[in-house]
């Protein structure tokens, strides 16, 4: 879907939109950290962190697996931000 000015969209209601999406996956990763760390048991906590910089993913993990899911989802994400950014579709 191509959307401009005629569309009927606005960038007033884009941005809002995009606001929202922001604020409902904070409030969506807040409420599974809690419900998380109310859980029983002694387990390992794992984690990782990705920066992408240009079509560079650097991977930060706490183990091997942590790291190689965080490469997966960098590649992918990558590889779609190039598809789009090639097709004009954004």
């Amino acid at each position: 879907m191509i959307i401009d000015g005629s569309s009927g969209l606005t960038d007033q209601l884009l941005v809002t939109i995009g606001i929202l999406l922001i604020v409902a996956g904070l409030i969506l990763a807040s409420v599974s950290i809690i419900l998380l760390s109310q859980r029983a048991g002694n387990s390992r906590g794992r984690g990782g962190a990705v920066i992408v910089i240009g079509p560079f993913p650097i991977v930060l993990g706490s183990d091997k697996e942590a790291a190689r899911s965080l490469l997966l989802l960098a590649v992918i994400f990558v590889v779609t931000l190039i598809a789009l950014f090639l097709l004009q579709i954004v």
